[in-house]
């Protein structure tokens, strides 16, 4: 009886691989991807810093053609507070990423090539297609659907290719994204894309290095996803001890208020995870103490997340011309929602900027606020 070795996770995931499309070739045999601002040059049998885009004989390959998460979440988990709240956000994820955070709450998903305590089996893996995964969309009422759970960048070929049969059939789509991105890969996306949410994960370019990444390259993608306009929504994970300093929190503002003022800034709990155990959750005061500071730096709409109930009114929002109460929430629960069909404040009639339904009274109002699995 013959035995069949067991593929290694890289060699089953090299099986769901297509022709990728955003590269250069370069001479003898060698490529240089730029998926994501690293800007790898591969040479034939070798792998990018994501462990996932691959040369095979001078032609690049990337993921395509399964998820290893599918989900049903409240688009307010993403989190986006102006896209289209109360609407269910389809949310699909692969293998890998081109940081290696040490606090990543979705570690098992994006460390799995590089963390073999990941243990990702076989069985997580499932075959999709883009019609399959539209279709499941449609099925599950979503309004929106989403790559996340690992960074999709590194999956950017896969995500335009669901997401062009999504907008196709009246979906909107988003990226969950730590904005490593380059002007290439964004004119890319922009076309079927209607959202993206950045991870600004400190001010600290020394910082940024240390989990795999360049602060610079983070802040000009949130200035030219702007700029391209693309709808633009930035969470900082605010971490006891790490990057909660008022001189920090003060140069993300001001950043961000230098782009825009109506850029949403969502300052979010920690908790201990992966091998990030050291830090003490982030409290409701520092969470509002970094609210206060976005406010005082000029952002318009600035939200305190992961603390549901214990932060007062920064989980709502409140019209910048006349201070009218326009969305109440808790968690991920819309409670009160009066914005006009028009996307204005019903009081002054102030533009809000986002991405909003033009059927105000669908809007569902206390659901149940928590994710499904599919």
């Amino acid at each position: 009886m013959q035995v069949t070795e067991m593929k290694t996770l890289e060699e089953m995931l090299d099986q769901h691989t297509a022709p990728a499309r955003f590269y250069d070739r370069l001479e003898d045999g060698a490529v240089r991807c730029w998926a994501c601002a690293h800007r790898c040059l591969i040479k034939p049998g070798r792998r990018g810093i994501c462990g996932v885009r691959f040369n095979r004989d001078g032609e690049l390959r990337a993921p395509w053609g399964y998820v290893a998460a599918v989900q049903v979440d409240p688009i307010e988990k993403k989190p986006f507070n102006h896209v289209l709240p109360g609407s269910n956000a389809f949310t699909f994820g692969m293998l890998g990423c081109d940081f290696h955070c040490d606090f990543c709450q979705n570690w098992v998903n994006s460390q799995a090539l590089r963390d073999p305590d990941a243990r990702i089996y076989h069985e997580a893996i499932h075959r999709a297609s883009p019609e399959g995964l539209v279709a499941a969309a449609q099925r599950n009422e979503a309004d929106v659907i989403v790559s996340s759970y690992n960074e999709p960048l590194i999956t950017a070929e896969w995500a335009v290719d669901i997401f062009t049969q999504a907008q196709a059939a009246g979906l909107h789509c988003a990226f969950v994204s730590n904005g490593n991105a380059t002007p290439e890969v964004l004119r890319a996306l922009r076309p079927v894309l209607s959202a993206y949410k950045v991870d600004l994960k400190c001010m600290r370019d020394k910082q940024y290095r240390q989990l795999g990444g360049v602060l610079q390259h983070v802040l000009d993608t949130i200035q030219m996803a702007r700029e391209m306009g693309l709808w633009v929504e930035v969470v900082t994970l605010v971490i006891p001890g790490m990057n909660d300093s008022n001189g920090e929190l003060w140069d993300a503002a001001r950043f961000l208020a230098s782009v825009s003022r109506d850029i949403p800034w969502h300052v979010t709990a920690f908790h201990p995870d992966y091998k990030h155990t050291d830090s003490p959750p982030t409290s409701a005061s520092t969470l509002r103490r970094a609210a206060e500071i976005g406010q005082e730096a000029g952002l318009n709409y600035v939200y305190a997340g992961n603390l549901p109930g214990k932060v007062g009114s920064l989980e709502d929002t409140y019209c910048p011309a006349c201070s009218s109460l326009l969305i109440q929430r808790r968690g991920y629960v819309i409670q009160e929602y009066h914005l006009t069909a028009q996307g204005t404040c019903p009081k002054c009639g102030a533009k809000i900027p986002g991405v909003w339904t033009e059927q105000p009274e669908s809007v569902r109002l206390n659901g149940l606020g928590m994710p499904r699995v599919v």
